[in-house]
């Protein structure tokens, strides 16, 4: 189907890409042949490396502790990081110079500065600066981390879901006399969030993967770094990487899956079909079926 963005290709064009994806999917055949070749080779395929990973025990010491740990600090930077990330977006949209300012400074220092710093510098304050004990230190500091980044990027996504809107839905909320509170928590705000959605999901998937480095440099037991302590116990370093890399897969998946959902959902939730109804059916209408339906209108439209 053509469009303004995109032209339906013709014979060739389909010939074409029919001929690259046979020529892509015959050398990502052949790559993983090699790779499979030289696994092999390095007696990497062996049954002896994979055999713990059919055991509880490399999972319920190693695997599994990570994998919660992964997920507790995740969820609290998710849980965290969203509020604050849509109070700076907003504030970036106020009408007050200050707040402007201030907000903006605020996500452009911290979006500028690399997670792994932050969480750096997060654990040097809580070990410096605090009470925070050392086994739940890493803990703190890579969530700190995860917030004061994820939350700078997250206002941008927020301040740019709502600057997406068509402009009539402000105006017209303030034609009925909402005030620009109001207009941002009833309007605004209810219809960024489905637009906004997709580009959420991509930056929790990010916070679920940075926690690893949490691990590698402040010594977090996440899944990757429960990894490493496997791999030193059972010498079985390429088939750890390879099953943890699988569990990552299927977690970012779920996310995903669930926001694809929700997003489809929401989408349903607030789907005005906009049809023009005609003089025969507005006279079968009763009073009270034109009161509400006005209403229903009024509040899909703004």
């Amino acid at each position: 189907m053509s469009s303004v963005l995109y032209d339906t290709p013709g014979p060739r064009a389909k010939r074409r890409n029919v001929i690259f994806s046979v020529v892509f999917f015959v050398l990502l055949a052949l790559f993983v042949w090699w790779v499979w070749q030289k696994m092999d080779e390095k007696d990497q395929l062996t049954s002896a490396l994979w055999k713990p990973f059919t055991e509880s025990e490399a999972w319920t010491t190693y695997l599994l502790p990570g994998l919660a740990n992964t997920l507790k600090a995740a969820a609290l930077a998710m849980v965290i990081a969203l509020p604050l990330g849509a109070v700076f977006g907003i504030a970036r949209l106020s009408d007050h110079r200050w707040v402007r300012g201030v907000a903006g400074t605020v996500v452009e220092f911290f979006r500028s500065i690399p997670v792994l710093l932050l969480m750096l510098f997060a654990n040097e304050f809580y070990a410096r600066s605090t009470d925070v004990t050392s086994g739940d230190r890493p803990l703190y500091a890579v969530v700190t981390g995860l917030v004061l980044y994820n939350a700078s990027v997250l206002a941008e996504v927020v301040r740019a879901g709502i600057l997406s809107l068509p402009k009539g839905q402000t105006e017209a909320a303030y034609a009925i006399g909402l005030r620009k509170g109001q207009t941002m928590n009833s309007i605004l705000l209810p219809q960024a969030v489905t637009a906004m959605l997709p580009a959420i999901v991509s930056q929790l998937v990010v916070i679920v993967k940075d926690t690893a480095l949490g691990g590698v440099m402040i010594g977090f037991t996440e899944l990757l770094n429960s990894r490493g302590t496997l791999a030193a116990n059972y010498a079985n370093v390429i088939p750890s990487f390879i099953v943890v890399a699988i569990m990552f897969i299927v977690l970012n998946f779920i996310l995903t899956s669930f926001a694809s959902w929700l997003e489809r959902y929401l989408r349903r939730s607030k789907r005005s079909t906009g049809a023009v109804l005609g003089v025969d059916k507005v006279d079968d209408l009763n009073a009270a079926e034109v009161g509400g339906g006005f209403g229903a209108g009024a509040g899909g439209g703004i």
